[in-house]
């Protein structure tokens, strides 16, 4: 029997665990569903949600019940109990084929043909007596809407959002809302700052950890319905018959939540794996082999949702080994899929000695317009170089009407500071997306010619996933941006602060602003002005505009800002690579011309003269140096923002973002002083007094910086 002195020593020792328990360490992402704050909306929640009823017997129904229970527990604060009928008010969840008289009795035949095979309906429906509660419907053409409808419903009791006259009808914008993971077989992950790979490998198949449903459910909640399982830079063994067996294993935890496995496919597997002497894309015996293999993975994974492909990149093999082209290619994995899934070709391609490496993929894939099959998505990146903080938008986008295209965002942050600098992409997403493409079609701009959108995730071993909590935000900005590319920017980081930390103005206002600013202050300390591609070679870690070194000439940074004596920047007008012609005329003239150009990207496209005087009145280099240290300032700004909301949050996420956003400051100096000195051995001019002050160290310190076992190296 236990003493009086022990049951105290239990009762603490439990409730210390218990704290531990709750403790916010970002695990929940935006998916935690405490207690509604606001009393008044707590009320009439709790007067609409009387009763639950989920009809729809099904694992995707199981799902949607499942976390309907568990949001409506927490936000509510009591448990809401399932019902056989909802004539006394309540939540029905049905998709039409299984409750179709009950669904058929609120009349909305119309607004389900709106909602598409995908998409939902959420309606209040009043009753005939005033003195009955209304109802609230959840519904949808097939189940997987109705498990998006119960996340977004779910959404508005998160943001405290008015339910007692609900009418929504939701459907995708893009078909395919995918992320692309670069996880390597080892468990290692390319770009990745989030711990090592969610797939445990070894385990696999036997042994499915529960952070795979987590993690489904966390990409239901935004609509994201594929996920690649491997890099990019493949290796032949991620279709042999014992990683199919992985695959299967994972894709049965993600089917519930209508969530498609793709794999990334090395094209030379049918000589690593198949023994044939070619991969030569025409070649009959190695078509066979491709429509042998993808029978193969069907039998294992019924619903797979076909290959991604890096070919002739980077090192990676292709078409072009063969003499063949990227659409001969393709189109022979397209053919062995036949019709049941997708591939996805990179349109990410250079070549040894370009001219210009902006060029190359306009170059290699618009004579190939129309050649691809009508299952193969030509995957295109944002700008036109490599995820860098700014860029253009790709004239790919604007070039190749009679093929399907998605665009390919990252979200992990290989060139945005990893996951210690608060960098919000959304903007960035925003940016691409809206950009007009001056194309002759209805709806010119990149979100209304693609049919999808890939991102490359930033999800790993972590407990708070991404690595750092804010990290997160470009996960779920990425999967609504894909799921509704009209979205906007501060909507969304609205929304994320909301579910993720609290609904109260005082915290989401400022952060709201912070993380607005965040991307542009990135590209300031790093590459202002239209410069691109000055990080340290190989990690991207840190600053390198006077990398020279690199084995091809478009690796090194000197390639890309061109700095001199007589000025600094990428002549690609007509005089120069004249990537300015791959442009519609619109953009030709404004790109073109110098006194026309953004100042966004004034240097991408013009090699500028030291004094050239710009809009604000100073010369080139003067505005150059100012911009840098702009960078800076928005950071110090952001910590003293976040400084001034101590003890407004949990003080776990609380610490956490201080810690980073000091060392955002320290790197972001970093970036400013080394670039600045850099390029002052070309301008040979002062840098003129600002609030940074004097650079902390030499250039030769600088330079003599090494990084070592920087996190998400290339394997």
């Amino acid at each position: 029997m236990r003493t009086g002195r022990a049951r105290l020593a239990l009762a603490l020792g439990l409730l210390l665990w218990a704290t531990a328990a709750r403790a916010e360490d970002g695990s929940d992402l935006w998916l935690r569903y405490p207690l509604v704050s606001n009393a008044a909306r707590l009320a009439q929640y709790r007067a609409a949600v009387t009763g639950l009823l989920v009809a729809t017997d099904t694992a995707t129904g199981r799902a949607t019940h499942d976390e309907l229970t568990r949001g409506l527990r927490g936000l509510l604060g009591t448990e809401v109990p399932a019902v056989r009928d909802v004539v006394r008010g309540g939540i029905l969840v049905a998709s039409v084929p299984s409750r179709v008289p009950l669904i058929s009795a609120f009349d909305l035949k119309a607004r389900l043909a709106r909602a598409g095979s995908e998409g939902y309906v959420i309606r209040t429906i009043a009753r005939a007596r005033a003195t009955d509660p209304p109802t609230i419907v959840i519904t949808a053409q097939y189940d997987v809407g109705v498990l998006y409808g119960a996340f977004a419903f779910l959404r508005l009791l998160q943001t405290h959002q008015p339910v007692d006259a609900l009418d929504i009808v939701e459907r995708p914008r893009l078909q395919h809302r995918i992320l692309d993971h670069w996880d390597n077989l080892d468990g290692t992950v390319e770009r990745g700052y989030a711990g090592s790979s969610l797939w445990d490998w070894d385990a696999l198949p036997g042994i499915k950890s529960p952070r795979y449903s987590d993690y489904a459910r966390a990409n239901a909640s935004l609509g994201i319905n594929g996920v690649v399982l491997n890099n990019v830079n493949a290796k032949a063994a991620s279709l042999s018959p014992e990683y199919i067996a992985k695959a299967a294993a994972l894709a049965t935890v993600f089917r519930p939540y209508g969530i498609r496995v793709y794999l990334s496919a090395r094209f030379t597997a049918p000589m690593e794996l198949g023994g044939l002497k070619t991969a030569d894309p025409l070649a009959p015996d190695v078509k066979a082999w491709w429509r042998r293999k993808a029978e193969e993975i069907y039998a294992a994974i019924p619903d797979f949702g076909g290959f991604l492909v890096k070919a002739n990149s980077e090192g990676q093999p292709g078409p072009q080994d063969y003499a063949r082209t990227h659409a001969d290619g393709a189109n022979t994995l397209a053919e062995a899929l036949a019709g049941r899934g997708i591939v996805m070709w990179r349109a990410f391609v250079y070549a040894q000695n370009a001219d210009d490496r902006a060029r190359q993929a306009y170059a290699e894939f618009t004579p190939l317009d129309g050649r691809f099959g009508p299952n193969v998505l030509l995957q295109i990146k944002n700008g036109p170089i490599d995820f860098q903080p700014r860029e253009p938008f790709s004239p790919l986008f604007g070039a190749m009407p009679q093929t399907k295209l998605a665009i390919e965002l990252q979200i992990t942050k290989e060139y945005l500071g990893f996951a210690t600098h608060l960098v919000y992409l959304a903007p960035l997403f925003e940016e691409a997306l809206a950009a007009d493409t001056h194309t002759k079609r209805t709806g010119s701009s990149v979100r209304q010619i693609v049919q999808g959108a890939a991102g490359v995730a930033n999800a790993g071993s972590s407990r708070n996933w991404c690595g750092s909590v804010f990290a997160c935000a470009n996960w779920h900005a990425f999967g609504r941006l894909a799921w509704n590319p009209q979205l906007t920017s501060a909507a969304l980081a609205d929304e994320w602060l909301r579910m993720t930390f609290t609904n109260d103005a005082s915290f989401v206002e400022p952060v709201k602003a912070m993380m607005l600013t965040s991307r542009q202050a990135a590209v300031d300390y790093m590459t202002p002005l239209g410069l691109t591609h000055l990080m340290a070679r190989g990690h991207h870690y840190g600053p390198g505009p006077w990398v020279a070194d690199a084995g091809r000439a478009d690796q090194n940074s000197v390639y890309f800002h061109r700095a001199d004596a007589t000025g600094i920047g990428f002549d690609r007008t007509a005089t120069g690579s004249n990537a300015v012609a791959q442009y519609a005329p619109e953009w030709r003239e404004a790109f073109g011309r110098l006194d026309r150009v953004p100042d966004d990207y004034l240097l991408w496209f013009h090699h500028v003269p030291w004094d050239h005087r710009m809009a604000s009145g100073r010369t080139l280099w003067n505005e150059l140096t100012a911009r840098y240290c702009r960078g800076v300032e928005s950071v110090r700004r952001m910590r003293a923002t976040w400084a001034s909301l101590a003890g407004t949050i949990d003080a776990e996420r609380y610490e956490e973002t201080r810690a980073f956003l000091g060392i955002q400051e320290q790197e972001a100096r970093w970036w400013r002083d080394a670039s600045v000195l850099y390029f002052q051995t070309f301008s040979k001019q002062p840098i003129a007094p600002d609030a940074c002050g004097a650079p902390e160290h030499t250039l030769d310190y600088y330079r003599s910086i090494v990084s070592r076992n920087v996190p998400g190296s290339a394997n």
